[in-house]
């Protein structure tokens, strides 16, 4: 410390200890990451950064990964969506494109996700909810009409069904007049995520690198506009963890992906380029912009490993999207606010596109109305604040500089602790992120149910009363009615020999190891092979994997000890239990929705608090819950619902109940639920709902009010 620095520094802490008459000590932040965020920064807490005389463009690229960033180009307005039916996506996507967006992102349901067609028995409730329905290449050709392919780049979020629907794309391209050279965009195809958090994987880790890296070599070969991989690290956040373990797992996932391509004979050259990331962006504002440069930072060290010889290859390029997590349901116009104050974090990081969530997407899809608001946030960001004048404007800042170097700095711990397991691939095996990401999840939810951490309109300064907002609803019932319609139609018209010859060679590829998938799979599409008979070929070569549920404890619980209200609702439960066995709650996850960050924190909490507690498997129908549920006797099923499949499966899981002579086991419902939907689950047996931003306390305490006998609504 310069001696200057070093007098203004005491003369500042005594100024601020007569204002505060405590030591400024008191205001240091303690976060999540294990960074002691400081009130004040200097010049001495730049002492030692490397990165500070570095330039955009140039290695490590720490201030951008392009010379001139936004002053030269804005970063791409690619909002994510996709509803319903190829047709209602395709006019969505349309009109975006004529009010200024400049790139398309396809969400896509969850029976696409796991290699369903629409009409699998497993996936009733599933189609068209949360994305779109795609069963071949016919709905892509949909999808994308009047979608110029050679002049517009697709994102596409998939890695389960990721060949059958990136098979499908490069058809319904070619179709359309565009060569497959032509193409642009990037494919997820990031399956190392999926068995950490998101869980819509269909095949066991090892076949499914191998498809991550087919992928990587046939985009490699035959589409050089094309990005084969996008490397999320978005999900991970989503799920619960902090920043510092979604910068170390994202980039050790990258470092696996790029051994994975390598091992397949590619110089590291030929892809590296083509590689790309995709980030969370959450509430935490210049820690969220500091994470995109020491992404940069880290990945620009890692990739110098593999001895490239362009520069590019040392890149990390990244695409960005406001928290959903941090969205509420309650009081939902704040959301607007919420998501304005992450797109600037994302753009001053210096991403290079941009999704931004709408207001009621804490309860559904948004509507068109939402969805304006949700790009406008963009182009007045872009257009009115004046951010893209300058490059990296928070550049040489005490505060931000010092975060970048502090994040790098414990993800890089993170990354070698993972190496000395054996790399990342091992550690999923292992469950270590996963752990680690679900205790993250479970102390936050402790510190928002205590209200340590304020969410505005949730647990402080909250409404009395609330009006309800106009959300979008979608009839499941006629979207998978129409697909079947559709499905029906490709099998009738087209060549069944051909398909039986293209699916036997996929499957061959499959087995015997030699062969691209991906480029079998074109043909296999080609011939109107559909999603789900494309996947079941891969199925019969590769098995599905199923996860063991895995539950963490002693965190809830402990985080509460001597909390007058904790204390409280466990001697309640425990006096319940004095004349009556330990109440048994089955935690349920019914249809293709595999988000459970909301089903292991309940799990989790009700195991501290005293309840006896089953996590049910992921992907049950009604039928296998109820099954469970009444094999393992509890007196409570408690489902939880992310991707709107409540309407449909819930009354689905109470009669099932009820036919299998359980009528008495009550069934709750939890998750991303609108209130416009409450009475009709009341209605329809369910016996409680428990919306976004409940408290874990009030939800155990309605509970055994049930098991008493009483009615009780969260």
């Amino acid at each position: 410390m310069s001696k200057d620095t070093g007098e203004k520094t005491q003369a500042w802490k005594a100024l601020a200890e007569r204002e505060l008459k405590a030591s400024p000590d008191t205001l240091v932040w303690h976060t999540a990451e294990g960074i002691d965020v400081k009130p004040l920064y200097t010049a001495d807490d730049l002492e030692g950064i490397s990165h500070l005389d570095t330039m955009p463009g140039i290695k490590p690229f720490v201030r951008g990964p392009r010379a001139t960033m936004y002053a030269g180009r804005p970063w791409t307005i690619r909002q994510y969506a996709g509803f319903s039916t190829a047709q209602a996506s395709n006019a969505f996507y349309r009109r975006n494109l004529a009010a200024g967006q400049k790139g398309l992102s396809v969400a896509f349901d969850l029976a696409t996700h796991r290699g369903y067609d629409s009409d699998h028995p497993r996936v009733e409730g599933d189609v068209g909810k949360a994305g779109v329905a795609i069963d071949s290449v016919e709905d892509m050709k949909i999808l994308f009409d009047g979608i110029p392919l050679k002049d517009m780049s697709v994102s596409m979020t998939m890695n389960g069904a990721v060949i059958p629907i990136l098979a499908s794309f490069i058809v319904a391209g070619e179709e359309q007049g565009c060569e497959r050279s032509q193409l642009s965009g990037t494919i997820q195809n990031d399956i190392l995520k999926e068995f950490m958090v998101r869980n819509t994987y269909i095949y066991p880790p090892e076949p499914s690198m191998r498809i991550v890296a087919d992928i990587i070599e046939y985009t490699a070969k035959e589409m050089p506009r094309f990005n084969s991989i996008s490397i999320s690290g978005y999900h991970m956040q989503e799920a619960g963890a902090t920043l510092v373990q979604e910068l170390a797992f994202t980039l050790a996932d990258g470092r696996e992906y790029v051994r994975a391509a390598i091992a397949k004979g590619l110089d590291v050259d030929e892809f590296a380029g083509r590689l790309s990331f995709f980030f969370a962006i959450g509430m935490n504002f210049f820690m969220e912009a500091s994470k995109l440069r020491a992404a940069r930072l880290l990945w620009s060290r890692i990739m110098e490993e593999f001895e490239p010889k362009k520069p590019g290859s040392l890149m990390l390029r990244t695409h960005c999207q406001t928290s959903g997590v941090s969205l509420a349901e309650q009081d939902p116009y704040n959301n607007v606010i919420r998501t304005a104050y992450e797109a600037m974090s994302a753009v001053l990081g210096g991403t290079q596109s941009l999704h931004t969530n709408a207001l009621d997407e804490a309860m559904a899809l948004p509507t068109e109305f939402s969805a304006r608001i949700a790009r406008n946030t963009q182009l007045i960001l872009a257009h009115e604040t004046g951010v893209t004048k300058v490059v990296d404007p928070l550049a040489g800042s005490y505060y931000v500089e010092s975060l970048t170097s502090e994040l790098a700095e414990k993800a890089w711990a993170l990354i070698e602790e993972i190496e000395a397991l054996g790399g990342m691939t091992k550690a999923v095996a292992d469950g270590l992120p996963k752990r680690l990401i679900e205790e993250a999840a479970t102390l936050r939810q402790v510190k928002v149910d205590r209200g340590e951490e304020i969410i505005v309109g949730v647990n402080k300064y909250r409404l009395e009363t609330e009006d309800d907002i106009d959300i979008l609803a979608i009839d499941n019932t006629a979207v998978r009615n129409g697909q079947i319609e559709r499905l029906e139609e490709v099998r009738r018209k087209r060549d069944s020999g051909k398909v039986a010859t293209a699916l036997a060679a996929l499957g061959e590829v499959a087995t015997s190891g030699r062969g691209n998938l991906l480029a079998a799979a074109v043909e296999a599409a080609r011939a109107r092979a559909t999603v789900g008979e494309m996947s079941d070929a891969m199925r019969k070569a590769f098995g599905d994997h199923a996860a063991m549920p895995d539950v963490v404890s002693d965190i809830y619980g402990p985080a509460y000890e001597g909390d007058p209200e904790y204390e409280t609702l466990t001697k309640r439960l425990a006096e319940y239990t004095s004349t009556k066995a330990k109440p048994r709650i089955m935690v349920a996850k019914l249809g293709q929705d595999g988000h459970d960050r909301g089903a292991k924190v309940i799990a989790s909490a009700f195991g501290d608090i005293g309840f006896e507690v089953l996590a049910g498997p992921l992907f049950q129908t009604p039928d296998e819950a109820a099954d469970l549920a009444i094999k393992q006797k509890v007196q409570v099923v408690g489902m939880s619902s992310l991707a709107a499949g409540h309407r449909t499966l819930a009354p689905q899981l109470v009669e099932a109940l009820r036919r299998k002579g359980a009528k008495d086991t009550i069934v709750v419902v939890g998750g991303v639920i609108p209130r416009q939907d409450y009475d009709y689950l009341l209605q329809n047996g369910v016996a409680a709902v428990f919306g976004p931003g409940t408290n874990v306390l009030d939800a155990a305490n309605a509970v055994i009010d049930l098991l008493e006998g009483k009615r009780r609504n969260v």
